[in-house]
């Protein structure tokens, strides 16, 4: 959901008669977007809690009520980040698990590129919290980040039918590189960089024939 769906769905002014459990959710919500605007303009460290709750525009007891602390929170809104991103790459896939889905080469490679380049530039605030801020949090953060790399990696595994040890380690140099890629390009704000990856990425992939796979060769574009 984009931000500004969100937005649309906080409570009214005044008294209104929500039920406790949708006050929360709403205070949350709020929360989270706010931990990611606020990240986003001044990073993780230059962001105190005081600053959430100035874009969020709730107490800091309402704030403590639902995080222990900022990295509390921030762990919260990295998830928060990530799992639209992993909704969208789901829709591609058909939910399928990447390790045992069909073949399908290139064409599908693209089109999982496309949304997940997308998404990126079509929420710069969530992409720069899951993959730049995220360093600055500390062992813990990075584990999930290395977590997201991983289901990267598998995903690949699966569309270009990886079978052998060489060619999952491709996989892994290439999900590592596209990692790598993105983020520096979100880190100075250069959307079109991002998007202007797709095609030298499959060009990669599509020069690297069987190294990255089987289906890079049988179900090439």
């Amino acid at each position: 959901m984009t931000e500004s769906a969100t937005k649309a769905r906080q409570l009214p002014r005044g008294r209104h008669g929500l039920p406790r459990e949708q006050v929360v959710a709403s205070q949350r919500e709020r929360i989270l977007i706010a931990t990611s605007r606020a990240m986003a303009e001044n990073g993780y460290v230059g962001t105190s809690v005081a600053a959430i709750l100035k874009y969020a525009g709730v107490s800091r007891e309402t704030f403590y009520e639902q995080f222990r602390s900022k990295e509390d929170c921030f762990a919260a809104a990295y998830e928060r980040a990530v799992q639209p991103l992993l909704d969208r790459i789901a829709e591609v896939t058909g939910g399928e698990d990447s390790s045992t889905g069909p073949t399908v080469g290139l064409d599908k490679l693209d089109q999982i590129l496309c949304e997940y380049l997308q998404h990126l530039v079509d929420d710069p605030a969530s992409a720069r919290l899951f993959l730049v801020e995220v360093f600055a949090v500390g062992s813990t953060a990075i584990s999930r980040r290395v977590r997201l790399q991983e289901l990267i990696v598998g995903l690949l595994v699966g569309v270009l039918d990886a079978r052998t040890e060489q060619q999952r380690f491709a996989c892994q140099t290439l999900a590592a590189a596209i990692g790598a890629i993105v983020t520096a390009r979100i880190a100075v704000g250069d959307p079109d960089g991002v998007l202007a990856l797709r095609e030298p990425l499959l060009e990669l992939v599509r020069r690297g024939g069987e190294l990255y796979g089987c289906a890079v060769v049988d179900g090439a574009l």
